[in-house]
């Protein structure tokens, strides 16, 4: 684990453009828009909520969620990453912990689900190690796990 302070703020006028500028793996393109189309979309989908992540005060990934109930009745983790010079230091954990902490707090807030790619092994990794599970759930090429919020 890093030794920095991890932390999530809402994506705005001042940060998006650092959010723009991260990067993924070459592996990893395949897998998720980059985050410039993800800040638009959140724009014309007003229940999306895009937010920095930051190791002390360097945006060094980028996460977004909705807050509108949608399929299998959850609320949706819909972006993670972390800029590829970051990763494997325990970033991207730390920050879902908190998105999930922010994302129990919508009304009704019962189940979260998130969707990747089956062959995405680190997404895998990381939704198991925080408690979501594989109920068989597709959509397309992703498929769904879910966490249930008690």
């Amino acid at each position: 684990m890093n030794t920095g302070k991890i932390t999530i703020k809402e994506v705005t006028a001042d940060n998006w453009y650092d959010c723009c500028l991260l990067k993924l793996s070459e592996e990893q393109k395949s897998y998720m828009e980059p985050n410039a189309v993800s800040i638009a979309q959140s724009k014309f989908e007003t229940g999306l909520k895009p937010y920095a992540i930051y190791l002390d005060d360097k945006a060094v990934g980028f996460l977004m969620f909705n807050t509108c109930i949608e399929e299998l009745d959850a609320y949706w983790i819909y972006r993670i990453m972390v800029d590829k010079t970051y990763q494997g230091k325990g970033i991207g954990k730390k920050a879902t912990e908190l998105m999930i902490a922010e994302m129990e707090k919508l009304p009704n807030a019962k189940k979260l689900a998130v969707g990747y790619h089956p062959e995405n092994l680190g997404a895998h990794n990381l939704y198991a190690s925080l408690g979501f599970a594989d109920h068989g759930n597709r959509f397309g090429k992703e498929m769904a796990v879910l966490k249930d919020l008690g």
